[in-house]
């Protein structure tokens, strides 16, 4: 049997337009939660209450607890998505979970707000874990960076709407927080459900109970899969260079919004200037990564998925030079805006690739276990790089006594050299299909 055509299911393969325009869509829902709650709302939130000097740390402590729980859970999530009929009701569950918890962020105090958020975005990624094993489901070999590419692309839009929600005059003031919190979450709702409609899945023919023994066994299974380099090459490396190359893209998207507001403030602006300046930048990095996700995913398709992610991981360290220069010579706003374009362009390089890169890397039947560990580096990072971002900034500020700004342009350089040694270790994986039944049998 070809690999690259390979089914866990004796029913034809038919992609309908419904389906690729609800796939998409979905990316366009979760990325309003990402871009308005974890981005824009909540760490603003955060910093209204415990303010400037302390807000890098609270927040990457409360990201932290969140993204080390969905790591411990993301390869038993994986394994139970590929043991259950259909993957669709753990995509519902974990999607209305977020949904309503975002709606009660904001209302009581900051203890209990933590407390939602974190399971909020336990959700969120769970859900988007669930979401990306359903590639398969919407492509082929043939048009998967395309289709990944415009699932990232659309889905930027999800972050125009979530920077036009938050900054509408009539709700942009901190009492309005719960407010916004909630039309983010109806508007996550909204365009979610012509996923959940819309996407037929072909089903597990072979659907097995899963149970507290299973689970051992999944992670038993998971253990030996990353041991057993000669049945599944490339993968250990794939996903040790995923941790550092996803860590610094995800502190980035985390502390963007605080960079930026430094940056305004230190420009001469007033707070409330500066709010409405981090939000235009960022409207601008959206633009580029809807055009970067369109971009880079039809060029994986033409020149595989490895070189398009080197040369998108080679315009990430040129953005953390420059955002090391702003930040430590504090430039002037015109080339924030440089950074912007530049960031945003490589943030939909990054998804446009790997995504297909790793199925490259999949056996069929295995989809969501792989998937889980491809999640789960990727939540590893999001912890460990926000709390080296919040260790190096605390001490620049509090025992070197620089300025936020420059403490952290000095911590561009921390990921800087994680984004280099994950670009060194992943060129010795190669992107070609695998023979799966041929290596099964290694």
């Amino acid at each position: 049997m070809n690999p690259d055509t390979a089914d866990t299911s004796t029913a034809p393969h038919v992609v309908t337009k419904k389906a690729v325009t609800g796939w998409v869509l979905y990316d366009l829902a979760n990325t309003i939660f990402a871009m308005g709650v974890t981005t824009l709302l909540f760490p603003l939130y955060v910093r209204g209450i415990v303010g400037e000097d302390k807000v890098d740390g609270v927040f990457s402590k409360i990201t932290a607890v969140s993204m080390g729980t969905i790591f411990i859970l993301s390869p038993l999530l994986g394994a139970m998505t590929d043991r259950a009929p259909r993957r669709m009701p753990f995509l519902l569950v974990s999607t209305l979970i977020c949904i309503l918890l975002t709606m009660t962020l904001g209302t009581i105090n900051l203890a209990i707000s933590a407390t939602c958020y974190i399971l909020a975005n336990i959700a969120y990624q769970a859900g988007t874990q669930f979401y990306d094993a359903l590639l398969p489901e919407v492509s082929n070999e043939t048009n998967r960076g395309k289709i990944g590419g415009l699932g990232v692309g659309i889905g930027y839009l999800g972050s125009y709407i979530a920077v036009v929600v938050t900054s509408l005059e009539a709700l942009n003031n901190p009492t309005n927080y719960p407010l916004q919190f909630t039309i983010i979450a109806v508007l996550f709702l909204l365009f979610s459900l012509p996923c959940l409609f819309f996407v037929k899945e072909r089903g597990n023919p072979n659907p097995r109970p899963f149970g507290l023994k299973m689970a051992f066994e999944s992670l038993q299974q998971t253990v030996n899969t990353l041991k057993d380099s000669k049945r599944y090459p490339g993968l250990g490396r794939f996903l040790i260079g995923r941790v550092f190359y996803t860590d610094p893209i995800n502190t980035v998207m985390i502390v963007m919004v605080l960079f930026t507001m430094n940056v305004a403030l230190g420009s001469g602006l007033g707070e409330e200037a500066a709010n409405g300046k981090a939000k235009a930048v960022m409207a601008f990095a959206i633009t580029f990564a809807i055009a970067g996700g369109l971009l880079w995913g039809r060029l994986a398709d033409k020149i595989g998925p490895k070189l398009t992610l080197n040369i998108v991981l080679s315009f990430w360290m040129f953005n953390f030079i420059l955002g090391f220069c702003i930040g430590v010579f504090s430039l002037p706003l015109p080339f924030l805006y440089v950074l912007a374009a530049s960031a945003g362009l490589s943030l939909g390089g990054v998804w446009s690739a790997d995504r297909p890169y790793m199925l490259r890397l999949t056996p069929p039947d295995r989809i969501g276990e792989f998937y889980g560990l491809y999640g789960m580096v990727g939540r590893f990072s999001a912890i460990t790089g926000p709390m080296v971002w919040a260790a190096s900034t605390s001490y620049l500020i509090n025992v070197k006594g620089y300025t936020a700004l420059k403490s952290q342009g000095i911590s561009m350089l921390f990921l800087l050299a994680m984004m280099i040694v994950g670009f060194i270790i992943l060129q010795k994986v190669d992107d070609k299909p695998r023979d799966w039944e041929k290596l099964r049998n290694a």
